[in-house]
């Protein structure tokens, strides 16, 4: 093709057209990216993600949140705390963060009682709330604690041998009472011997009695019940305790023995007694559980509730499962004169009946539309002891905000971090060696080499 001078003035026009249009793209384009930001999150398990439960408490707040990060000026800190509150800015644009210099205003942090260096104080409609480890966890469970304007108890039965809430022996639930303050939850020992009236407004916890509990205890607990209380009772295998009424109220008795599931060993689960519960019945409580929970030594629940109840199946054993009467101690095999039930058996149950007794002393309208009642059959789940097995813990939390009737509060699953570490053996590193650093050079070298020798044969 014959270039004129005509063809040469169009290319040159062209080329200078080009070149302004193309930086005019690239500005606009800048402009653009500061302007409407977009992120992808490629790492595993997606940590730099929110979990679906943060962005659900995120969206009952309709107000703005105010974050202040009381840290010196380390940047590496500071980066750190701007990017775990950046996640949550991009849900909520009104949560603002600003930084202080703690050893610029002593008398604030000593108000505050900050005692750490990069600890965060939130505030959200006139209350506040304090975070010191950084984390998607504990920043979130603060702001459940300031979703929650009310005061929400709970009360634990006491004075016959149960289960204390703030406890640090194995069988007791200090850990799992230490969680519920996190989320905003008060709990508080109930001696129904000094009183003799529950109210309604609060939830009541039965964790297994040891002892028998006094008539007039059980009239109390009785009571409570009718006038439309919510409660959670922790049964456990052989319980008497002289609570026969509380479950023909409820229509839920627990069967003879302990559950056997046979099939936990192929778990890594060495006792059989310890059983976990895999397929979790639908409701709310269970559906955001993707781990098992483990029960140890559970009773088999058999539920008929009155007609004013409805009860749905929230835990049940694997189908091979079996009530064992015998000695535990022994080697456990199944045989028919010594099981109670064998098959699928229920070990946890939620009721709730929509038009509860009238309750004058409540002014929460979800309680007075909807009474909720949990039974599991077993308390050591919820044990210090055994609390940090597969989902246990979560599996609690939800129980106790579904009665609470939060059921958008559930709770925040742990990000967990892949192992870094790659465990070779030494032949595995002399074989990686010997084909990266010999292997494949040779290769190149001989390639070059008959390439060479080709075209000088030619």
């Amino acid at each position: 093709m014959r270039l004129d001078r005509s063809i040469r003035r169009r290319l040159w026009l062209q080329n200078l057209l080009f070149y302004p249009l193309f930086g005019l793209m690239i500005g606009l384009l800048a402009w653009s990216s500061t302007r409407h930001g977009v992120q992808f999150d490629w790492s595993a398990g997606g940590r730099n993600t929110l979990s679906e439960a943060s962005r659900t408490v995120l969206a009952g707040l309709d107000g703005p949140v105010r974050v202040t990060a009381y840290a010196r000026d380390h940047p590496a800190l500071r980066d750190a705390i701007a990017r775990l509150v950046d996640r949550y800015q991009r849900h909520k644009p009104d949560l603002t963060l600003s930084f202080v210099n703690p050893d610029l205003l002593p008398d604030r942090v000593r108000e505050l009682e900050i005692t750490r260096d990069g600890e965060l104080y939130l505030e959200y409609r006139g209350h506040g709330a304090k975070v010191q480890q950084l984390g998607e966890q504990a920043l979130t469970h603060a702001l459940q604690r300031l979703s929650r304007q009310t005061e929400r108890v709970l009360l634990f039965l006491d004075g016959h041998g149960e289960r204390r809430p703030l406890g640090n022996a194995n069988h007791d639930l200090g850990a799992f009472g230490r969680e519920l303050a996190k989320t905003g939850v008060r709990v508080r020992p109930l001696d129904l011997t000094t009183a003799t009236h529950i109210p309604s407004a609060a939830v009541l916890v039965i964790a297994g009695p040891r002892a028998p509990v006094s008539p007039a205890a059980i009239e109390a607990i009785l009571d409570f019940l009718e006038r439309g209380g919510t409660l959670l009772w922790l049964l456990e295998p052989g319980e008497a305790a002289g609570l026969y009424g509380l479950a023909t109220a409820l229509g839920v008795t627990a069967r003879p023995g302990v559950v056997v599931d046979p099939d936990a060993r192929r778990l890594g689960i060495r006792n059989p007694t310890f059983i976990p519960i895999a397929d979790y019945g639908p409701h709310p409580i269970t559906e955001s559980l993707r781990a098992p929970a483990l029960l140890p030594q559970a009773a088999a629940l058999e539920v008929r509730p009155p007609a004013s109840w409805t009860a749905t199946v929230l835990l049940e054993s694997q189908p091979r499962s079996w009530t064992e009467t015998g000695a535990l101690d022994a080697p456990i095999r199944f045989d028919p004169d010594r099981a109670a039930s064998s098959g699928s058996l229920t070990v946890g149950v939620a009721l709730w009946r929509s038009e509860p007794a009238a309750s004058p002393d409540t002014d929460d309208p979800q309680a007075a539309s909807q009474q909720r009642v949990v039974v599991i059959g077993d308390g050591d789940f919820l044990s210090n002891t055994y609390l940090g097995n597969g989902a246990n813990l979560e599996l609690g939390l939800n129980i106790i905000n579904w009665l609470l009737g939060d059921e958008t509060l559930i709770a925040i699953p742990p990000r967990t971090t892949p192992d870094p570490h790659l465990q070779v053996s030494e032949k595995t590193l002399a074989l990686l060696a010997a084909v990266f650093l010999i292997g494949l050079p040779g290769m190149l070298l001989v390639s070059g080499w008959l390439i060479w020798f080709r075209r000088r044969r030619c």
